[in-house]
């Protein structure tokens, strides 16, 4: 079996999900780790039997095929330019880049060079999201015509210590939580034509909540609230709503609408959750969940209780791409295309028009129950 050697640049808190869960994967293996804060990276790599070193030192690690970037969202084109200039694959967490002119530097450095660049979020590679897409390509409530997503809560001060970084430009909830449903969007309506938002935000400064900072205030620089059309090249049109300025609300994460019924899909952040379908008749169908292996619950949410949690899938699935020579379902063009929805919708919020896009994608190859299965130990 052909084994991928792995490094990460970020040692925050999203790196135990890449180290705890890259084992379930075929052809991976994290080989070291790196941090701007040699004492976290020694820290992170301690807790999980992994080597610690600088980030000029792994990228030149000759036993480092594919580098991770889980750094801070301003920081991943710098790290990713790095790590295609070092001759190494690249897979990024999300957003990869805060304009469309950074990606496409990436996409041109990373054709020159031979070398693979893929971008979270995999989250809809999930069992739910995948089944949902079945159920659409088997026509179970025919064409959609229109359809709403929403990401609606009142943001991070309230649990993160150093939340600085979402209220700056290139957060904020469109590029920060919006990737997940734009890319499960794509995967199941394909690709947008153009956009139109309207933008803006409750506060000038957040208080934090929790944590050794707690009363401190951040201040608000990017849009807290987005309210976006989306207009897509099948067609469709969806309405959705990103925002960290709502205390309460009663909608449904994700619902398309279809000239022969209503598919109610869970929240894109998570990898499983409830199907449901509403019938002309007016019943509501709660959908038997298939057996894929990305929909099995292993972990145990805080708040959410039981979840599937199988982030890395899109690498594992990146690798095995990389080995027989297929597009990556996590693919460099998803990702800008994703970018430039974001992006678009932010600078529609600013000048009140729509945008057309300028870049488009195909969507991914469905991944079933037994493609799925291919990809773990």
């Amino acid at each position: 079996m052909t084994v991928m050697g792995l490094g990460i640049i970020g040692c925050g808190n999203i790196s135990t999900s890449y180290l705890r869960l890259a084992p379930l994967f075929k052809g991976l293996e994290v080989r070291a780790v790196a941090d701007v804060n040699m004492d976290v990276a020694c820290a992170r790599g301690a807790e999980f039997n992994v080597a610690a070193q600088s980030v000029d030192d792994l990228l030149a690690n000759p036993f480092v095929d594919m580098v991770i970037n889980l750094t801070v969202p301003d920081a991943h084109f710098s790290i990713t330019k790095r790590i295609l200039e070092a001759g190494k694959h690249a897979y990024s967490e999300k957003p990869l880049v805060l304009t469309l002119a950074e990606g496409e530097i990436l996409r041109t450095l990373a054709a020159a060079s031979g070398l693979a660049v893929g971008c979270a979020p995999d989250t809809f590679l999930g069992g739910a999201h995948q089944q949902a897409r079945a159920l659409l390509d088997e026509g179970k409530v025919g064409e959609i015509t229109a359809g709403c997503a929403a990401v609606l809560n009142h943001g991070m001060e309230h649990w993160h210590p150093n939340p600085d970084f979402f209220f700056l430009p290139g957060a904020g909830p469109m590029l920060d939580l919006g990737p997940y449903y734009i890319a499960n969007l794509i995967n199941l309506l394909g690709p947008v034509h153009r956009v139109a938002a309207l933008t803006s935000s409750a506060q000038p400064a957040r208080t934090i909540a929790n944590g050794p900072r707690l009363g401190e205030t951040v201040p608000v620089k990017t849009p807290t609230n987005i309210h976006a059309l989306l207009e897509f090249q099948n067609g469709a049109t969806i309405n959705l709503s990103t925002s960290w300025d709502v205390w309460h609300h009663k909608r449904t994460h994700f619902e398309l609408y279809g000239s022969e019924g209503t598919l109610y899909i869970p929240d894109p952040n998570f990898f499983g959750g409830t199907i449901e379908i509403g019938h002309q008749d007016g019943t509501l169908e709660q959908v038997t969940p298939w057996d894929h292996p990305f929909g099995v619950a292993n972990q145990d949410h805080p708040k959410q209780g039981a979840l599937a949690n199988y982030r890395t899938a899109g690498l594992a699935d990146m690798v095995q791409a990389l080995i027989v020579g297929r597009d990556p379902r996590c693919s460099l063009d998803r990702t800008l295309h994703g970018v430039e929805v974001m992006t678009a919708c932010l600078q529609s919020g600013d000048t009140g028009g729509f945008v057309t896009l300028t870049t488009t994608c195909t969507r991914p190859e469905a991944l079933g129950i037994d493609e799925a299965r291919a990809l773990l130990v």
